[in-house]
Order: structure tokens, then sequence, then C-alpha cells
């Protein structure tokens, strides 16, 4: 049986919704602050505001999000440490400040 098949082998994934702080738009010095702490992460990692995902380790998608303060962004990784991506993500936002 191929591993990709066996359930035991399924890749961790997680996810959470976090807020944004009111007075805090994504724009570009909380952006780079949010990939910085995205790209230190293997797992792949989505965020998402309204219908529009980005990739969280990319500036100019997470930029393109064009998310403003009090905005619900969802947090999804798949990999082995996804659920330290999430956790460090949601963190990283709790924490934004212009």
């Amino acid at each position: 049986m191929p591993a990709s098949s066996d359930p035991t082998m399924a890749t961790p994934t997680a996810e959470r919704t976090v807020q944004l702080p009111a007075d805090v738009d994504l724009h570009a010095r909380p952006a780079a602050h949010f990939v910085r702490t995205a790209m230190g992460f293997r797992a792949r990692i989505v965020v998402t505001a309204g219908e529009r995902d980005a990739d969280a380790k990319s500036l100019l998608s997470v930029l393109a999000l064009g998310a403003k303060g009090g905005t619900a962004l969802r947090l999804r990784a798949d990999g082995d440490d996804a659920p330290g991506a999430v956790d460090a993500l949601a963190g990283c936002v709790s924490g934004l400040s212009d």
C-alpha cells in the first residue's frame, strides 16, 4: 500500500481564525512581519480574508488581500510543523501594530 493512501501517514494540518487588531491594516510593514514569521516554517500556509486566499509566504500575495483593521483572517497550514506555524502566526497577528 502506498504511504499516501495510509490514513496514519496523513499530513498534519492546522487551522484557526484570528482578527486583525482594529487599528492595524495589513499594509507593508505589518505584512512583512507576518510573511517573515510564515517563512520560518516548512508547512504550506494559506491566509484567507473574506473570499480571497493568499500564500502566507508571499508579501505581494498577502498585500493583495487588502485586509483592514478588524478583518477576520483564516490561517491554514499543511505540513509537519503546521500546528506550530498556525500558533506563531496567530500570535504574530494579535501583536501587529502600525
